[in-house]
């Protein structure tokens, strides 16, 4: 696929971005399309991984259909030209308001995924977020990208391999730190037991039957030798094989995480901090304390508190109490450009996508990433004309009908 700069193109009016294909390739117009061929290419137990939530998938499912409970409102004879999405998220330039968020075991979805991500998140001028339990290292992103990324953080009991992991993170000039704060204790993900996906995977015989028919998944995975967590394997105290890893992180997760270790972790990092897992008007209040720099109303993309609401519904309220405060954004269920949109009108500042990008990864590996992208900002810059706005920044809730039942709000005795 033809390499081209994006983020200067952003900037361009009437930004139309043509998809080459050549004749033995599909025709990719819409995010579902990615997903499809991604279904066919990636074993099942990374594509449940990926395509899954914790116990129903009530919220799972709701952060997908709420988006489509909000309407936009179409505006003519209104001058559509010189339009940008281009804007900052944490003071960096962004040309849309999109990061690649933390995905665990990208690595596995397609050989060395951190890395195609990271390169086409770079090429395209948004900023890629590496999750802790990656399959390529830190310095395995810092060593095939130009340009600083980010580094998404557990909160873990070992506090001298977070220290070392935020030195590593330091010298390898990553220009934030995100803080998971909704995983002290891991949801049940009812698939992934099933699977046996676990650190290590269990690789029981349906699941080696099904690895037997991904052979074109199979020979990218022997190609590669990045094939466990990049982060952990050789780092942690005790941690030196696969096979010394599942007990490990199964101890790990801090159950006792409070705001006192919160602030504290921000203090050690001394830069740009997200934190992510925000749900709730009063932890939004607590994260604004704190002195974060951005908040992501998320519910870890449903894969935690199953029953919770939706991101996007949460959005509202959240913004309304702390966004003159601290830059808000919102993950869960965005898979179009329009989705995008409509996070921005509700008032986030920015968003972040994780399986949207997943499925172009596997489907394609680094041109996926890229193709996923071009399809969100085609839509999003499309739709943001035919509602009357030529800049992203000047998108409010003017564009949107939205149920008066629609907004979160937690009424207490």
């Amino acid at each position: 696929m033809e390499s081209r700069n994006l983020q200067s193109a952003a900037h361009i009016g009437n930004l139309s971005l043509p998809i080459h294909e050549s004749p033995a390739m599909p025709v990719i117009t819409t995010i579902q399309d990615l997903k499809e061929i991604y279904a066919r290419r990636v074993p099942q137990m990374f594509y449940d991984y990926c395509e899954s939530g914790s116990w129903t998938e009530q919220t799972f499912r709701e952060n997908i259909t709420d988006f489509e409970k909000l309407r936009l409102r179409q505006k003519v004879a209104v001058d559509m030209s010189n339009r940008t999405t281009a804007t900052q998220m944490v003071g960096q330039d962004v040309a849309m308001p999109v990061a690649l968020a933390p995905v665990g075991l990208t690595g596995m979805q397609s050989a060395d995924g951190e890395i195609k991500a990271a390169k086409a998140a770079e090429a395209f001028g948004v900023p890629y977020c590496l999750s802790t339990m990656s399959i390529c290292s830190i310095e395995d992103v810092a060593e095939n990208t130009e340009k600083p990324f980010w580094l998404q953080l557990y909160t873990l009991l070992d506090d001298d391999f977070t220290d070392r992991l935020i030195q590593r993170a330091k010298d390898a000039k990553c220009s934030a730190l995100v803080i998971t704060l909704d995983l002290q204790i891991l949801g049940q993900r009812h698939k992934d037991l099933k699977n046996g996906l676990s650190a290590p995977p269990k690789f029981t015989v349906k699941t080696m039957a099904n690895l037997a028919t991904k052979w074109a998944w199979g020979l990218e995975m022997l190609g590669t030798k990045r094939r466990f967590f990049g982060n952990i394997v050789g780092h942690a105290p005790g941690v030196s094989d696969p096979s010394s890893l599942g007990a490990w992180t199964a101890e790990q997760f801090d159950p006792t995480l409070d705001w006192t270790k919160v602030k504290k972790l921000i203090a050690k990092w001394d830069g740009k901090v997200i934190l992510k897992g925000i749900l709730d008007v009063e932890d939004a209040k607590m994260a604004a304390n704190v002195g974060a720099d951005a908040i992501v109303v998320s519910n870890h993309g449903g894969r935690q508190l199953d029953g919770a609401l939706s991101s996007i519904r949460m959005l509202p309220s959240i913004v309304d109490a702390v966004g003159d405060k601290i830059e808000v954004w919102v993950d869960g269920g965005i898979r179009t450009g329009q989705d995008i949109l409509k996070a921005r009108a509700l008032g986030a500042k920015g968003t972040m996508i994780g399986r949207a990008y997943v499925y172009g990864l596997g489907a394609q590996g680094q041109a996926g990433v890229t193709r996923a992208l071009e399809v969100l900002h085609k839509e999003l810059d499309m739709t943001m004309a035919l509602c009357g706005r030529r800049d992203i920044n000047d998108v409010d809730r003017d564009i949107l009908y939205i149920p008066e039942d629609f907004e979160g709000r937690w009424v207490g005795n």
